[in-house]
């Protein structure tokens, strides 16, 4: 039995304000004639101005919704509106649904079991290649990591920012620990001395570019902040791009909204101290512990594969999902969906793309708890994940599930701010941290005595939940402060905000 979702998990499903609008005007009892739930399906047929009527339906563990009327939107206005009658409690429970709702259930469990089969067997392919592979691929990575330092070597090799230097005999003896590299690949066969080739000459550029944007903050920090302009960092985020470290550049090119913002000078030195401690990470990746050197190679933008996170360990738990956040970058839209563990307390984000217009991921409702394995991206700090399996009721047996729990387990700020503390001194570049804080009141600026977010000053929906008395807020902690997501009232409905 699924717990019955509040009307405001309903509409934060919906793709867009039309949708929302529209579901609320189609989730009448007179528009469904035949409707009905089994507590793991809402079904219904919706009258429209055909003569037939639409079918829709949702199944409730993941969810995934089913229509046949002609939306490209996803859910439609239809399945929307069904699950508000839900919530409203209009559906009458039935003991079975009708066969063109079995049918479609019967379709999804098939294909999951051909995807799970799948993934069993790529998995256990990597698994043989790698075993393989033996000491080979430890020797590749190793000639990776030195070959790349050579191409600081000569006359504009050197920089010098805060202290740390680049060139001259350091870039010699990298150097010569690149060619000793290359010589130790080739003993493993051609196609990783090949592999290795083209990983060299990426590390090549993408040091080169580094020791570029190592000169340009010496320079910006001599000449004064007030020199910098857009089109510096226009010009500079293009280069690292051309420099194949698309993670730098993408930190290089948000500077622009940082000069934007109120107490921009402080603000932009710290974005300039984040940017010269990734470069010179990079360069001396080599004496950095495993995890911590993985981080930096993901921050300046080397891709981890799906593949490669989901053959990692999982981590299986009742995961509360405690909010999303949306925002739109250069024609895409990025959803951020904030998890925490009932038993590990372990934070996740669960980060989906989708082109603007497109429907983006509404699997992970918020206020909801679902058993899943989450897979997570190597690093110092892991924070964000796949979701490699979920777990329906009937397979919950290793962790719990009785009691719904709507109200995740929180702290107290001071317990909140020394986990923020631990996940920064793991990976400095952490930009977001998801947090339940517990007993706590809010106020037109800060939460606990924890600041707002400049845009989350005066939640007054929040606000008025709390009443004055304390409650329980889960929220996104960044650098400029907390962005409230999700709270409960006094009798454990969810209010997303």
């Amino acid at each position: 039995m699924i717990e019955r979702w509040s009307r405001d998990q309903v509409l934060a499903l919906a793709p867009d304000a039309s949708s929302r609008k529209a579901a609320q005007g189609v989730a009448t009892p007179a528009k469904w004639p035949v409707r009905g739930h089994t507590g793991m399906v809402v079904y219904g047929e919706c009258k429209g101005s055909g003569s037939t009527p639409y079918l829709a339906c949702v199944d409730l563990s993941e969810p995934a919704y089913r229509c046949s009327c002609p939306s490209r939107k996803f859910p439609c206005k239809h399945a929307l509106g069904l699950l508000l009658l839900w919530s409203d409690e209009a559906i009458p429970a039935e003991a079975g649904a009708p066969q063109w709702v079995t049918e479609w259930l019967d379709s999804r469990a098939e294909r999951a079991a051909k995807s799970a089969a799948r993934a069993a067997t790529t998995a256990d392919t990597a698994a043989a290649e790698q075993t393989a592979a033996g000491n080979a691929a430890d020797e590749q990575v190793a000639a990776e990591q030195t070959a790349a330092e050579a191409t600081l070597a000569g006359p504009d090799g050197g920089s010098s920012v805060g202290g740390d230097s680049v060139g001259g005999d350091e870039a010699s003896s990298d150097a010569r620990g690149a060619g000793s590299g290359a010589q130790r690949v080739s003993a493993g066969g051609r196609g990783g001395s090949r592999a290795a080739g083209a990983e060299s000459v990426r590390h090549g550029r993408v040091a080169a570019g580094l020791a570029e944007l190592e000169r340009w903050l010496a320079d910006q920090v001599r000449q004064g902040l007030a020199v910098a302009a857009g089109h510096d960092w226009e010009g500079l985020a293009k280069r690292l791009i051309d420099a194949q470290a698309p993670g730098v550049a993408g930190m290089v090119s948000r500077l622009s909204r940082v000069r934007a913002e109120e107490g921009w000078p402080g603000r932009l030195l710290e974005e300039y101290a984040l940017l010269n401690l990734l470069a010179v990470a990079y360069r001396r990746r080599a004496e950095l512990p495993p995890d911590l050197a993985r981080t930096v190679l993901i921050r300046v933008g080397f891709p981890v594969t799906k593949e490669e996170v989901l053959r990692g360990p999982a981590v299986r738990d009742v995961w509360h999902v405690l909010g999303r956040r949306d925002e739109t970058q250069d024609r895409l839209t990025a959803r951020r969906v904030w998890l925490r563990g009932r038993r590990t307390r372990r934070a996740a984000l669960i980060l989906s793309f989708a082109p603007q217009g497109q429907p983006l991921d509404a699997s992970l409702v918020t206020g909801t708890a679902i058993d899943a394995d989450l897979a997570y991206y190597p690093g110092a700090a892991p924070l964000r994940a796949l979701v490699a399996t979920r777990h329906t009721p009937a397979m919950s047996t290793e962790v719990s599930t009785e009691g719904p729990e709507p109200v995740p387990a929180g702290m107290t700020p001071a317990e909140a701010l020394d986990e923020v503390a631990r996940a920064l001194a793991e990976d400095p570049w952490t930009e977001s941290w998801p947090l339940v804080l517990t007993g706590v009141i809010p106020g037109r600026r800060t939460i606990g005595g924890l600041p707002l977010h400049p845009r989350s000053h005066d939640p007054w929906r929040l606000i008025a939940v709390s009443g004055g008395h304390p409650l329980t807020v889960a929220a996104e902690w960044t650098p400029a402060g907390l962005r409230p997501l999700t709270t409960w009232d006094d009798e454990g409905t969810t209010v997303i905000l």
